[in-house]
């Protein structure tokens, strides 16, 4: 079974991979990109210290993400300083994507650790988060 930690870490490798090492060239933690990519050997690092790993690595891929454009989520994705077939939009999809299939993880890890006190579902979304048009 996985770790929470090593989730966390793994979804890091995704945010710094899409948001900053391909598109942009920024590499903030070369651990995270050796240690947590797909098919990463299966390791158990703190969750705490991947949480500040996460945190860093979000915020920085802020600004980026404020500047996209529809016309900038169409743009090709380079691997490798070559073209990759993937879009930004189209690895941003996939990263939600990836997201969701962790979470789901994570809340199965949690309830065989202790069910107690979790969430129900996504809460009173339509309150505190609803719909709003651009």
């Amino acid at each position: 079974m996985n770790s929470i930690g090593w989730i966390v870490g793994h979804l890091t490798w995704q945010e710094q991979r899409y948001l900053l090492h391909r598109p942009q060239g920024i590499m903030l933690r070369e651990d995270i990109q050796t240690e947590f990519f797909s098919g990463a050997p299966m390791t158990t690092p703190s969750l705490k210290e991947m949480l500040a790993a996460w945190r860093r690595i979000t915020k920085a891929t802020d600004p980026f993400l404020d500047q996209l454009t529809t016309e900038k989520l169409l743009v090709d994705l380079p691997f490798n300083g070559k073209r990759s077939g993937q879009s930004q939009g189209s690895a941003i999809r996939r990263m939600t994507y990836h997201y969701w299939f962790h979470i789901g993880e994570i809340q199965a890890i949690r309830q065989q650790i202790d069910n107690a006190g979790l969430p129900l579902y996504v809460g009173n979304i339509e309150g505190k988060a609803p719909y709003r048009p651009e």
